[in-house]
């Protein structure tokens, strides 16, 4: 079992890391102050996505590739340490294309397009010409179960007339956003796996209308957490993707995936959190010591290392198993990650606003909005809740295939 990074992945961590002190870390006040005044999508990004383009440092996520793409076709496995770096700014991972909710909707793309799809959708998603969002959850159901979705896709002829209403649509907001790939149901009566299916929805159709941004914490997403509603929206038949029937098991393939991204950034957004921590800790006096001085500050330090490392480790084990044995095989780390990194985020968060005091509660630091994205994530792609039960039901289920083992331990007294 080996531990290193590989020749080129330290190579790409270095470039990755350069890119982002060199060049994104210098225009974060002026993004802000953008945003701030209104604008949500700052003219820096272009340049800083050029700027990586040119570089190489594009499309890192998708391993599958078509030489005619751009891309570097890394494994999960090697993604991971990138993604981790990207994360560090909350923004940044769009610079270098490798944003959600784009990047899971590239891989269903990539995986269910037909190639005019491709063509229309997917080529100016990998160049990063346009934008998109998933269009799954809605307001009245409980959509964490995705056999819940009401949304109704009806086929008239030669098209599908769409009528729903979605909310918390990440992207749907951003001036570039495109598409949506929106599912709903085309089939009420058939079996409960069989009866949702996905459609590309340009954002442009008539009857689709953003209703709102809705904040999260009290905060607002320059791209945006939106409600949307779809009024006899009509589509072209020839925008169904893969087929009907197929919405279900397209959603599981996509999530696996945009899941495990979400903890690999969330990593980077919690060692950015400690690394604040130990300098306001090295730097700020009370009671004649140093704050790391103090035990309590200490053991904040030693416990949050402890929880990044194993943390870490759990997000590449469930990399690995997607590389070697695809998404299915990973789904109980990937539900253990989803879990466990978002609640380590948060809590390591949370120790160094605490370190900083008042200033931590500001935008003096990055802290606070850190913390609320940590938070978010227990929520955002299914509930903490939801992944419990999912790593209890298959432990439960291999507790049965070792039922005769242990009951011999049980039986030894």
């Amino acid at each position: 079992m080996d531990f290193e990074y590989s020749p080129r992945v330290e190579d790409l961590r270095r470039r990755v890391r350069e890119f982002m002190d060199d060049r994104v870390l210098p225009e974060v006040p002026g993004w802000e102050r953008d945003v701030a005044a209104g604008n949500p999508h700052p003219p820096c990004m272009e340049q800083l996505k050029a700027l990586a383009k040119s570089e190489g440092l594009w499309n890192l996520f998708l391993p599958g590739l078509r030489d005619d793409e751009p891309g570097m076709r890394l494994t999960n496995l090697e993604y991971a340490p990138l993604a981790e770096i990207m994360g560090r700014v909350l923004w940044a991972s769009e610079v270098f294309n490798c944003s959600a909710p784009d990047t899971g909707n590239m891989e269903i793309l990539h995986l269910f397009a037909t190639p005019q799809q491709r063509e229309q959708w997917l080529r100016p998603l990998l160049e990063g010409e346009i934008r998109s969002c998933f269009a799954m959850t809605e307001p009245d159901v409980a959509s964490s179960d995705a056999t819940n979705i009401r949304t109704s896709i009806r086929r008239e002829g030669g098209e599908y007339v769409i009528n729903g209403r979605k909310w918390f649509i990440s992207g749907a907001a951003h001036p570039h956003c495109r598409v949506a790939i929106l599912m709903g149901v085309t089939d009420s009566g058939a079996e409960r796996h069989r009866q949702q299916s996905m459609v590309l929805v340009p954002m442009d159709a008539p009857g689709v209308q953003v209703v709102r941004n809705v904040p999260v914490m009290n905060h607002y997403s320059p791209e945006g957490h939106c409600e949307i509603l779809f009024r006899d929206v009509r589509v072209p038949v020839t925008n169904i993707l893969h087929e009907e029937g197929a919405g279900f098991a397209i959603a599981q393939a996509r999530l696996g995936p945009g899941r495990i991204h979400h903890c690999m950034r969330s990593i980077g957004q919690a060692e950015l959190a400690l690394e604040l921590m130990c300098a306001r800790a090295a730097e700020r006096q009370t009671f004649g010591r140093y704050l790391h001085q103090h035990g309590t500050v200490a053991e904040w330090i030693a416990r949050s290392r402890i929880e990044i490392d194993q943390a870490r480790l759990l997000v590449l084990k469930a990399a690995w198993l997607i590389d070697r044995h695809g998404t299915k095989a990973a789904a109980r780390e990937v539900a253990m990650i989803k879990a466990l990194v978002p609640q380590v985020h948060t809590a390591v968060c949370d120790r160094a606003m605490q370190v900083f005091g008042a200033m931590g509660l500001s935008n003096d630091t990055p802290l606070a909005n850190l913390w609320t994205w940590g938070r978010v994530l227990r929520l955002a792609d299914g509930p903490d809740e939801v992944h419990l039960r999912t790593v209890a039901r298959q432990e439960m289920g291999a507790a049965a295939a070792r039922r005769t083992t242990v009951g011999r331990w049980m039986n030894l007294q």
